[in-house]
């Protein structure tokens, strides 16, 4: 079983923070060649012991948030991580199974057999149980801009799809031998099909990834301010500290603006009030927007009552303009689980009890847009980045920028805040979008609409930065047509899977 933990291991570095990208074109190699000749119940063994440093080395950050501001014990923290990487492992425990079914059955090579199942299973896991997209294989690439400018015509699925293919062409190397020794002839030609394919496959995406490189964004100039408070967690809703928390804001934004700022942009829940609920700070803010006569987009927690008087809140993005009125709210639509409500509430709400501070928001039901300055652009809250579909929705008819809000304060210095960011390049790649990144305690920045980073903040620091970027009015293709590609490789492995029940 070590080649398997081996490959899972070897995954975690190839993710942000590490930067060892290049490393993840082969480590699954030694688990793709360890599963051939594996039973059935073998091969899922072995890809659920993969899955389990994979997903743990990937997400481990998640303790930081359950253990300092849920009130669990540090081993008690790691151990809900170390469940949760269980439950993920499954996931790479049915593509070995699955894998193993067809390597066994077909002349298909590895090199296609093992991106198809690999990146549907992806799919899948983002949505299944309200979805957990993060840990894509295809994240790992998020600073080799040439090769994933395809990801405005495939999503993020489809550089998943091709270094899932070169660890299973060098794979192929490897068990080829055996293959024919079963089988002589039977797997020759289509694994130097499968060769020829690939390197066609790669040339063309870095072909057309150095042109999508070269065409700049024609867009009009869009002059920010993008304001990293840098407000501790458990200090952001003290009472005592109400008014500092604001005042740090205020002077963070005075300081940067300029009469040409177009837009100044706060993070997720940067307000430490209630808004509009509370009505002395809702008219020092107003009054604030007003004095800078300068647009302003802040993160929001917003109240609502029903006729019975019952209560909700929205995690919410509203635009002031520059008179101090509010021009566009957006409620999160995608909230996250045990974070902002607790999903089967009537079977396991028992667990609100164990964690301190889990929300009970109402999840809003629009994909609304704002507007300033004559372009459009959308405004999504923290979690939401990590759901491609759900970031496209904003952008299926058309658009300008992006801006993504999020308070990554609850991870700490982890490699959380990185894996968060490297999301942003691929939203905006797939959109053609540039994205504005606004974040309590970091990661914040700028992202051009070909991926480019223009400039990123270091965590835990207080700064404003102001920057000028072109907005992009075009709609991709994966903006149009969403994952047309995702469910061409789910129509192959259901041929897969159909096949494999007629051998058997």
């Amino acid at each position: 079983m070590i080649p398997s933990l081996l490959s899972g291991a070897a995954l975690v570095v190839c993710f942000p923070f590490f930067k060892a990208g290049p490393l993840a074109f082969v480590a699954l190699v030694p688990f793709l060649v360890f599963l051939y000749g594996k039973s059935n119940r073998s091969a899922f063994f072995s890809g659920f012991l993969m899955g389990l440093p994979y997903f743990f080395g990937t997400n481990y950050w998640l303790y930081h948030s359950i253990s300092k501001y849920g009130g669990v014990n540090i081993v008690a923290s790691l151990l809900l991580v170390f469940l949760l990487s269980m439950y993920l492992s499954l996931y790479t425990g049915a593509f070995a199974w699955l894998y193993v079914s067809r390597i066994r059955n077909t002349s298909l090579p590895a090199m296609l057999i093992a991106p198809v199942l690999w990146v549907v299973i992806e799919y899948v896991r983002s949505f299944a149980l309200t979805g957990y997209p993060y840990s894509l294989i295809g994240y790992t690439q998020y600073n080799f801009l040439r090769f994933i400018q395809i990801s405005d015509l495939t999503g993020v699925y489809g550089v998943s799809f091709l270094v899932v293919a070169v660890n299973g062409a060098i794979a192929d190397f490897f068990i080829l031998k055996r293959r024919i020794a079963e089988k002589p002839l039977f797997h020759i030609n289509p694994t130097i099909s499968g060769y020829v394919l690939l390197i066609a496959a790669l040339s063309a995406t870095m072909l057309y990834g150095s042109n999508r490189l070269a065409a700049e964004p024609a867009g009009r100039p869009l002059n920010t301010v993008i304001v990293q408070p840098n407000i501790e967690q458990n200090i952001k809703w003290d009472p005592a500290y109400q008014l500092s928390v604001l005042g740090s804001l205020e002077t963070l934004t005075r300081r940067s603006i300029t009469p040409e700022t177009d837009l100044v942009i706060w993070p997720e829940t940067a307000l430490p009030f209630y808004y509009e609920r509370d009505r002395e700070n809702t008219g020092r803010f107003i009054s604030f927007v007003k004095s800078i006569s300068t647009p302003l987009l802040t993160g929001t927690i917003s109240v609502y009552s029903d006729k019975q008087e019952n209560i909700t809140l929205g995690n919410s993005s509203i635009l002031m303009d520059k008179n101090g009125k509010e021009s566009f709210r957006y409620d999160k639509v995608h909230l996250v689980p045990f974070g902002e409500y607790v999903p089967l509430k009537s079977i396991i709400g028992f667990i609100d009890k164990m964690v301190v501070g889990i929300g009970d928001y109402r999840a809003g039901n629009s994909y609304s847009t704002g507007k300033v300055s004559g372009r459009k652009f959308a405004s999504v809250i923290c979690y939401e980045v990590a759901f491609p579909n759900l970031v496209r929705n904003f952008f299926k008819k058309d658009g300008d920028f992006l801006v993504i809000m999020t308070n990554d304060a609850w991870f700490g210095r982890t490699t959380g805040p990185y894996h968060h960011m490297a999301m942003s390049v691929f939203r905006a790649i797939e959109n053609r979008k540039p994205v504005l990144r606004a974040a309590n305690t970091g990661v914040s920045g700028v992202i051009d609409s070909r991926g480019i980073v223009v400039y990123t903040t270091d965590i835990f620091t207080s700064t404003a930065v102001s920057s000028t970027v072109n907005t992009d009015g075009r709609r991709s293709a994966y903006s149009r047509f969403g994952d047309l590609f995702i469910y061409l490789c789910s129509i192959v492995t259901i041929i897969l899977i159909a096949d494999l029940r007629r051998t058997h």
